[in-house]
């Protein structure tokens, strides 16, 4: 018989295995349907990225509770999870109601599609979060329906290592960031301190790390090993699509200052200061002689 993922670990996985799934993609459909109803009410969907990692926690809890396998390692995992959602979650509904109007992004979305945004808004925005969220989670889920459920291993020590790394980056980038905009006297300039000096986003890098260290600590089950894009997926998304890529495309405009910053800081991967500056130098060296 030609294998398949799933053929190939199902007696690991539980015999209802697609039903709780569905259950999870149902959770988390219902969930953010609410929230885009709430956003027709406010006319402003900024408040969508507030629940995007409590999201993950929600499609989690969903099947921890139907499944009921409750393991120390099944509550690791959940429990590193929510963790992570709870902190960002806080963090960015407390910047939207800070900032009291429609994040740019959307109010370009909003003004491109005109009335019609918000139905456009239920499936390009809503919709299409839900399933990434789902997705993402993936192999997190598949290790949550394996049972029994393992104990943790070398890849579960090194996923929480990684995910505690990370967790502790991007939140203390965060940190560093929230201080330097709360200072009136840095408006229009370049934080280029602290974690800001290594990289010029050490958030995302922080939650690229804590995602893969989520996959390790999932990957202790076979099952979750077949979902290895998912980290692969996120990484992507904060590198190239609604990350990096999106934010460095009008910052320079609102920055003056933020084009000799991307000379001197790398973009991603944390670097010392003046690393990437002093590396061009001597680059342009070698092929001067």
């Amino acid at each position: 018989m030609e294998s398949t993922p799933f053929t190939l670990i199902e007696p690991r996985l539980m015999a209802s295995w697609p039903l709780y799934l569905l259950a999870s993609a149902l959770t988390v459909a219902a969930l953010m349907a609410a929230i885009w109803l709430w956003s027709l009410k406010r006319r402003d969907v900024s408040m969508v990225d507030a629940f995007w990692a409590p999201g993950f926690a929600v499609i989690l809890w969903t099947l921890l509770i139907l499944t009921r396998n409750i393991t120390p390692f099944t509550l690791l995992l959940v429990f590193l999870t929510s963790f992570w959602a709870i902190r960002l979650g806080f963090y960015l509904a407390g910047r939207w109601l800070a900032h009291g109007e429609e994040d740019r992004r959307y109010a370009a979305m909003r003004a491109h599609h005109a009335g019609r945004f918000g139905r456009v808004s239920l499936y390009t925005v809503f919709g299409l979060q839900a399933a990434l969220m789902w997705l993402i989670a993936l192999p997190l889920q598949l290790a949550l329906l394996t049972v029994p459920s393992p104990p943790l291993g070398l890849f579960g020590i090194l996923g929480t290592a990684l995910f505690l790394l990370g967790f502790a980056l991007e939140a203390a980038a965060d940190a560093q960031l929230h201080a330097f905009k709360a200072n009136p006297e840095n408006e229009g300039k370049v934080m280029d301190r602290g974690l800001w000096g290594w990289s010029r986003h050490p958030n995302y890098f922080g939650n690229a790390m804590l995602w893969w260290g989520l996959f390790l600590l999932a990957a202790e089950t076979e099952a979750a090993r077949w979902a290895f894009f998912a980290p692969v997926l996120m990484t992507f998304l904060l590198l190239r699509v609604s990350g990096v890529r999106l934010l460095e495309k009008t910052i320079a405009k609102r920055r003056p200052d933020y084009e000799d910053y991307k000379t001197r800081v790398n973009a991603f991967v944390p670097l010392p200061p003046g690393w990437r500056k002093r590396h061009k130098i001597s680059n342009a060296d070698k092929r001067s002689t």
